[in-house]
């Protein structure tokens, strides 16, 4: 089954297709605009899904769609983009603030399903926040436009699928060039958002000359050296998973066996 928006095998398509809304009235404006999509996988829960390792799957496949849990009247979506959540909406929030309701909306037992697009609707997608731009839609642009008739999903320049979801005003969604990653809020991943400094054992890991060095290098190869130098130079593990478009969930046990093995300590 083809993913919403995607291109049929023999070309583009003359007529741009018209999607139908997923969450017609609803408020968020991320949740207003994604387009209906059978799910991948459904009426998952707690005890039965552990939602990071299904965030690591979808990673590790560079999938494109989008999460929504729901319990009660609270709901809250999530955009992923290569695998990378990108932009989130919630009841109460937007961006970092609704990924982490989706999370906890989760861990209170409500019921999650994942959805997939097509890259470009994903990408146009992206740049959906709290409010509408004053853009013109010209040249390569990439987003999402909406006026009084509808919205209008554009992948660099050119029209690839519409829908009829309308805006009391003329407004724009630009996309990013190249979708940043969310971190997670300080509230659910306070590890990330400390720094850490190295021990003796944990510079010298750093330097070719020692005897720690070939050691740690064979352990946690490129990854682990680069996220070693980044600590040394101050960065906390959410700064440089921004910096290096790495995800969260890749570093976390690297950060565990740093502390275990005398490398780094918290400050």
């Amino acid at each position: 089954m083809s993913a919403p928006g995607e291109l049929p095998p023999g070309g583009p398509q003359e007529v741009v297709p018209e999607l139908t809304p997923m969450f017609p009235g609803a408020a968020p404006f991320l949740a207003r605009f994604l387009p209906h999509s059978p799910p991948t996988h459904t009426g998952l829960s707690l005890p039965f899904c552990d939602l990071h390792a299904l965030l690591r799957h979808f990673h590790d496949q560079g999938w494109y769609g989008y999460l929504h849990a729901q319990l009660g009247d609270q709901h809250a979506a999530v955009l992923l983009y290569e695998g990378r959540a990108v932009t989130a909406a919630s009841v109460s929030a937007v961006g970092e603030g609704a990924l982490g309701d989706l999370l906890a909306l989760y861990e209170q037992g409500a019921v999650l399903s994942a959805h997939p697009l097509a890259p470009a609707l994903a990408h146009a997608l992206s740049g959906v926040g709290s409010r509408a731009w004053k853009v013109d839609v010209t040249g390569d642009f990439t987003g999402l436009h909406v006026c009084a008739v509808g919205a209008t999903f554009y992948a660099r320049g050119a029209a690839v699928a519409t829908l009829p979801v309308s805006l009391p005003y003329e407004g724009a969604f630009p996309a990013p060039l190249r979708p940043q990653t969310l971190m997670l809020p300080r509230s659910l991943a306070g590890w990330a958002h400390r720094p850490y400094a190295l021990t003796l054992r944990g510079r010298d890991a750093l330097h070719p000359i020692t005897d720690v060095h070939p050691a740690f290098r064979q352990r946690h190869g490129e990854l682990g050296l680069g996220f070693l130098r980044a600590l040394h130079g101050g960065l906390t593990p959410a700064e440089h998973a921004l910096h290096g478009d790495l995800a969260l969930h890749d570093l976390e046990p690297l950060l565990r066996a740093f502390v275990a093995e005398g490398l780094v300590r918290g400050e």
